[in-house]
């Protein structure tokens, strides 16, 4: 189950431009936090600087479990301010459509709203529509299984390695640093998110989880989503191989996973080594997993205290 989305937007099929540790150790040096700190916070240009959005194609290769290797191109929205120098990188990672019909109708994935206000922190926001989504087309290489058998982490897999080769590619473009950046995801995008922070992903410090989880149906089950005791497993796992800081954000309200099993993911994920960082958002209107969305500015002191952490995180140790 996705979040609630921007109207889809029918794109040119062209996509036409515009202008290695474990629990208690992180691979990003110090030194690295630290200069996305200052980075982050440092008032480089105006708050009015200009904001630069163009789509590009981003051809990845991918090995689908059970089939055939699959080559294709996907549409990555790039949103930045107009500078000179390098930016960190943020990837921002869309959620799932419960039906084809919705996957399909998703557009050309940007977040304006968001993306706009991450590129006036002062990153460059990689938005990819992925492989079976919108413009993008294809397979659903995402699915998970049935609701009686879950397999959450070969969906998510498939979504790490799109961002993997949306980074590799970034790290040609003139103005992305590929050595500091952080991966933020709602719902599917969370999960995905927590996947690659117990991954190895070059420049990759930090990732945010908003609403994150898979399986889930607020209007045929609501607060009840498919398989919770292997999503908990799944969260598991990538606690005991967890790598950087996480924050997870919540709201009260989710209908999609309800209240009790977002904390209960997120236990077994600092109970198997994860290190992370849980905040209940406030309840929004009649559900709360639409809140990245609807109601951003009930995220944005907990995004912001968690990226003004991230030095201190390593500081401390």
């Amino acid at each position: 189950m996705d979040a609630e989305r921007e109207p889809p937007r029918r794109s040119n099929p062209e996509y036409p431009r515009g202008p290695s540790p474990r629990h208690g150790s992180i691979p990003a040096s110090r030194a690295a936090l630290a200069f996305l700190l200052t980075a982050l916070l440092a008032p480089a240009l105006s708050p009015a600087a200009e904001i630069i959005e163009q789509t590009i194609k981003v051809p990845v290769t991918l090995h689908v479990p059970g089939g055939a290797e699959l080559h294709q191109d996907i549409a990555v929205t790039i949103i930045r301010e107009a500078a000179t120098d390098r930016r960190p990188f943020l990837v921002l990672m869309h959620g799932r459509g419960a039906s084809q019909a919705e996957r399909t109708a998703m557009g050309l994935q940007t977040y304006p709203a968001n993306s706009r206000y991450f590129a006036a922190m002062g990153f460059v926001v990689l938005v990819p529509t992925r492989v079976g989504y919108g413009v993008s087309g294809g397979p659903d290489v995402e699915y998970t299984g049935t609701c009686a058998s879950k397999r959450f982490a070969d969906g998510a897999e498939i979504a790490l390695g799109q961002v993997r080769q949306v980074l590799a590619h970034a790290q040609r473009l003139p103005y992305v640093d590929p050595d500091h950046g952080i991966v933020v995801g709602e719902s599917f995008g969370g999960l995905v998110a927590i996947a690659i922070a117990a991954s190895d992903i070059r420049g990759v410090v930090a990732v945010v989880n908003v609403s994150g989880g898979d399986g889930g149906d607020a209007r045929k089950r609501t607060d009840e989503p498919c398989r919770p005791d292997q999503m908990r497993e799944t969260f598991a796992r990538y606690g005991r191989a967890n790598r950087l800081p996480t924050l997870w954000m919540y709201s009260a309200n989710d209908r999609v996973w309800g209240p009790v099993y977002p904390r209960q993911w997120f236990a077994a994920f600092t109970h198997a080594g994860g290190r992370g960082q849980f905040v209940e958002l406030p309840a929004d209107k009649n559900n709360g997993h639409y809140i990245f969305n609807r109601n951003a500015v009930a995220w944005h002191p907990a995004f912001e205290g968690f990226v003004g952490r991230l030095e201190l995180v390593n500081a401390a140790r």
